[in-house]
C-alpha cells in the first residue's frame, strides 16, 4: 500500500507524516506492506530537508527525520493507493489538479484518523514557535496511529 501525505511546503507537516507512519509501520512489522511519501502543494522548497525546527522536535522522540522536498504532481494520483491532506486549503489544491474527479475517493484529511484530538486540520507550525512542532508531532502520532489501526482492520476501499 503507498501513501502520500501533502502540505503546503512539504518541510514540516507532511514529512513528519512520513515519517511517523514509516516508523509506526515498522514497529508493526508492516515496512513492507506500507510505502510512505510526502510532496507539497508549493514549489517553495523543492529539494529541501525536512525543517531544522521540525528535526529537533523529531529528535527529542528519538524519530528520524528524513527525505527532501518536492512537489505533488498529477501522477501521484495513480502512483499512490492514499493521498492525505493536512489541511482544507491542501486539501483544495491537490483535488483542483483532478478536474474529472478520478481520483477524489484517494484523498482525505489527516484529522479525519486523529483518535485523542479534535483538530480537524493539522496546523502549520512554521511561522510560530517550536512549540508548535511538539503539538504538530503529537497530533501526527495520534492520526497516523488511527490510520494504521484502520490499515490493518479494513479493506483500503473503506478507509
Amino acid at each position: 500500500m503507498k501513501l502520500l501525505f501533502v502540505c503546503l511546503g512539504n518541510i514540516c507537516r507532511s514529512p513528519a507524516a512520513e515519517n511517523i507512519m514509516n516508523h509506526l509501520a515498522a514497529e508493526a512489522g508492516m515496512s513492507s506492506q506500507i510505502e510512505c511519501d510526502s510532496a507539497g502543494t508549493g514549489s517553495y522548497h523543492i529539494g529541501n530537508s525536512p525543517d531544522r525546527r521540525m528535526q529537533a522536535a523529531a529528535a527529542k522522540r528519538n524519530l528520524p527525520m528524513i527525505g527532501s522536498a518536492r512537489q505533488f504532481t498529477t501522477a501521484d494520483f495513480t502512483a499512490f493507493d492514499l493521498i492525505f491532506a493536512m489541511d482544507r486549503d491542501n486539501y483544495q489544491n491537490i483535488i483542483a489538479l483532478d478536474p474529472q474527479r478520478q481520483h477524489q475517493d484517494k484523498v482525505k484529511l489527516m484529522c479525519d484518523f486523529a483518535t485523542h484530538h479534535s483538530d480537524k486540520e493539522v496546523p502549520d507550525p512554521y511561522f510560530g514557535g517550536t512549540e508548535g512542532f511538539d503539538y504538530v508531532l503529537d497530533l501526527l502520532t495520534d492520526a497516523c496511529s488511527g490510520l494504521l489501526s484502520q490499515l490493518t482492520s479494513t479493506d483500503i476501499n473503506n478507509v
